[in-house]
Order: structure tokens, then C-alpha cells, then sequence
């Protein structure tokens, strides 16, 4: 059986959220202060709590089958996704990232308690070490793409972790997508947590990010300079029959279709709850630095997107155990260093927003224990078994040890 970690923490922050709204029912806005709120969505793995299997429990669980133990209100939040293997769930939007932490943990432990309905758990893994074929969520959005995506929505089972930072108008959220996007694959870096794909080890830290990259909206896109123009480029995405609707607009950052953010989601799901919030700081100080080069007319970086997607590529190969490409020079350096530079790049909106010392902590402490892929591989490596790499993902997955996560 897979062991309880972290557990009362976990049920202290729970009963700290009943009622609270999700971010997929919330605004995500400035507080009185001007800082910006910061809301994250992650997909987590439905497992077999003895072999680790994924297994398909998803609807039956929202359904409140197994006794439903859990009342409504418990649910809010906690949503299915594309595979019956998966359950989503979604933050409030935040000004405190330790709140941010507390709530990201009630939710893994809601969830898992679900998922214990069912003889399942809930881990935070990108893709499932073990071999899976996924089983398609019977809905009718669904059974159109599979309809048009055949073999490869077939195999698509991929956990992230989406992070919404809001944006006072349109024209200030393409302002920031124009110019974070020279960042984003050292995020990708920092958050991989997919070594494994049934049942071998791909060589890569984040074998998610390649398999994302066959929808054909997925990666990084063009400079776009106006809401005007990212708009034409999301029509033209639709009327190419290449995707359904703006919902399937995959881009490693967007516009919020539904809420006045920008979403970034180029990451992972992150192993440890305390690394999706450094995660949700970078990416909220990412957009808050930009925005306010943008307002003041600064000039955006040409970087072909060509490019982008090679620098996206060696993040995920490599993560941080080797070099990544630098946004700067476009040169591979230490992911260290370039990781350091990213953190010096949005100090000031991090310090502007009370984070700097959480962020630089949870930094070092990646990079002295390592990200998810490097934790796999390290249980894997002593072991020598998959079904234990996944228990110890579940232990993971609930594990509070930060302040960043209450």
C-alpha cells in the first residue's frame, strides 16, 4: 500500500477552503494594491494504490459513486479531464503565494481522498512510468477530437500544471505574451517531471513536452504586437480545421479564453506541491516585468520561433542536468546559470510582490534535491522498479515541507 505523507497538514488547509470558489469560477484580477493575482490548474494521475497502474475512475468518482463520501461543495474546483486517468483541479486566483501553496496541497489531498473511494491515489506525475492505454473521457467535445486526432488522442495521457496571472486589458496580456516567450524553456526545465513513457526511460527530463507537441496549436508562436493580431491568429488556427475551437489553442502561453489572464502552460505538473508554487511566482514576476516593458515601450525581442522550439527541445531533454539555451545569446549554459539570470531578470517583481525569498529558497532547493524527472530516475536507479517510482511519486505528491505550501 502506498504511505500517507503530510497528511494533517494537508487536512488543516482543506478545511481552511470549503466554499471557495475555483479559478475556473473566479476573476482573476489586481488587488487594491496593484499586485497581480496568480491561480494554478493541475493535472494530476489516478493510480492503483498497490501496482501503480494508472487506472480509469475519473467520471465514476465526480459522479460520487463508491459511497460518495465526499459532499458537493468538497468538489468545487476538481474537475475531469481528457482521460478518464486524470482529475484536474483549479486554484482560487491569489495575491500570497503561501496561500497559494496551502491551497494547491488541500486540493492534491481532496483529491486523493476521492481517489481513495475507488482503491486509487492521486500522483503528480507528468506521464505514467508505468504502460497505459488511456481510456477517453465519454464526452462529446472529446469523442470529436477523437474523431479527428485517431491514434495519437488515443495515447495522449500528459499531466501540466497551467499558471494564470492576470492582466488589466488584452492589449497589456499580448504585451507580456510578446515578451516572456524568450523564457518560458527554462521554466519547462525547472518543472520536468516525465522521464518515463510505457514503461521505459525516454532519455528526456520531460517527455510530455514532446508528446504536447503534436496538437498542432502546441510550442511556442510569433511575436504577435496587438490582441488584434493574436485574435486573427487563433481564428485562423480554427478556420484551418486544425483545431475544434479556442479551447484546443495549446500555445505554450495565451491569452485566458475565459478569464482576464495570461496562462502559461509550458510546464509539467511539478512532483512537489512547493515547486508549482515557485513555479506560479516566476511566471506571475515574468509577466509583471514584462507588462511593465510594455508600458513603458520597450523593445521586443525578434527571436525567430524556430529558435524557441530548439531552446524549448533542450529544456526538455536535459532539464537541469545539462545546459540549457540562454534567452539572451542564445548560447547553452549551465541550467544553473540561466536559471540564476531568469531569477535576476524578474527580481524587482518579485520583490514588489513580498516573493523573492520564497522563490530564491525553493530555487536552491531544486536544484540541491533536483526536479521531478531527476527524483524519478533516482528511485528508479535504486530500485529498478516502476511500480515503486510511482509509490514514491504518491508520497511526493502529498508531502508538505515548505513554508511555500503552508
Amino acid at each position: 500500500m502506498i504511505a500517507d505523507v503530510g497528511q494533517a497538514a494537508a487536512v488543516s488547509a482543506v478545511r481552511g477552503m470549503a466554499g471557495l470558489p475555483a479559478l475556473r469560477r473566479g476573476r482573476a484580477q489586481s488587488d487594491t494594491d496593484g499586485v497581480r493575482t496568480v491561480g494554478v490548474e493541475e493535472e494530476l494521475l489516478l493510480v492503483d494504490e498497490s501496482s501503480g497502474q494508472p487506472v480509469p475512475r475519473a467520471s465514476e468518482l465526480l459522479r460520487g459513486r463508491n459511497g460518495g463520501r465526499l459532499p458537493g461543495r468538497e468538489l468545487r474546483g476538481l474537475v475531469a479531464e481528457l482521460q478518464e486517468e486524470q482529475l484536474e483541479t483549479n486554484s482560487r486566483p491569489h495575491v500570497s503565494l503561501a496561500a497559494l501553496g496551502a491551497e494547491l496541497v488541500g486540493w492534491r489531498h481532496r483529491a486523493d481522498q476521492l481517489a481513495r473511494q475507488a482503491e486509487a491515489r492521486v500522483a503528480a506525475l507528468a506521464t505514467s512510468p508505468l504502460p497505459v492505454s488511456p481510456t477517453l473521457l465519454r464526452h462529446g467535445r472529446y469523442v470529436r477530437l477523437r474523431r479527428l486526432y485517431r491514434a495519437f488522442e488515443e495515447e495522449q495521457l500528459t499531466c501540466g500544471c497551467h499558471v494564470h496571472v492576470s492582466v488589466e486589458s488584452p492589449a497589456e496580456g499580448v504585451g507580456a505574451l510578446d515578451r516572456i516567450r524568450v523564457w518560458l524553456a527554462p521554466l519547462l526545465a525547472l518543472t520536468s517531471n516525465s522521464p518515463f513513457w510505457q514503461g521505459a526511460d525516454t532519455g528526456y527530463s520531460s517527455y510530455r513536452a514532446q508528446v504536447w507537441s503534436r496538437w498542432p496549436s502546441a510550442g511556442p508562436i510569433d511575436v504577435q504586437g496587438s490582441p488584434e493580431s493574436y485574435h486573427r491568429l487563433v481564428g485562423d488556427l480554427i478556420t484551418s480545421g486544425a483545431i475544434l475551437d479556442a479551447g484546443m489553442v495549446y500555445f505554450d502561453a495565451r491569452l485566458s479564453a475565459t478569464y482576464p489572464t495570461v496562462e502559461i502552460r509550458v510546464a509539467d505538473v511539478c512532483l512537489h506541491a512547493e515547486d508549482a508554487v515557485v513555479f506560479a511566482g516566476l511566471a506571475r514576476a515574468l509577466v509583471d516585468t514584462a507588462a511593465q516593458e510594455w508600458r513603458e515601450g520597450a523593445e521586443v525581442p525578434q527571436v525567430p520561433t524556430t529558435l524557441l522550439r530548439a531552446a524549448a527541445w533542450r529544456a526538455a531533454r536535459w532539464g537541469l542536468s545539462g545546459d540549457l539555451v540562454h534567452p539572451v545569446d542564445w548560447v547553452p549554459r549551465p541550467a544553473r546559470l540561466v536559471i540564476a539570470d531568469l531569477h535576476e531578470h524578474v527580481r524587482p517583481a518579485l520583490q514588489r510582490h513580498g516573493d523573492d525569498a520564497l522563490v530564491g529558497d525553493g530555487l536552491e532547493r531544486l536544484f540541491t534535491r533536483g526536479n521531478g524527472a531527476q527524483r524519478q530516475r533516482s528511485v528508479w536507479a535504486g530500485q529498478g522498479s516502476l511500480s515503486a517510482v510511482v509509490r514514491d511519486a504518491v508520497e511526493c505528491t502529498h508531502a508538505v515541507a515548505s513554508p511555500a505550501t503552508g
